[in-house]
């Protein structure tokens, strides 16, 4: 995923790798001490992002992460070949409960 700024050190961008890779790295960063977490999916990644986020929140710290905010969007993406498509994006931002 092509970024367009400095990637912050709680920021988890879901791609092509398997679910169980971004709920590890989720895992990590909220044992780490880390308070808020940011999934972020564009295109096809997003149900991967959905599904990241659900397994740690069913499965791994049950009533212990909160989804706070969910932020909905899209972008233009040039493809090598010129060609401009619009491609959806998702960010979910999750953090422990107190």
């Amino acid at each position: 995923m092509a970024q367009s700024g400095p990637i912050s050190s709680n920021v988890v961008l879901v791609g092509k790798k398997p679910v169980m890779n971004y709920v590890l790295a989720t895992l990590t960063l909220l044992n780490q001490g880390v308070e808020d977490v940011i999934i972020k999916a564009r295109g096809r990644a997003i149900s991967k992002a959905v599904d990241a986020v659900e397994i740690v929140r069913s499965r791994f710290l049950p009533d212990r992460v909160l989804v706070k905010d969910i932020k909905v969007g899209s972008q233009v993406v040039t493809a090598q070949n010129g060609r401009q498509t619009r491609v959806s994006t998702i960010e979910i931002l999750i953090s422990k409960k107190d």
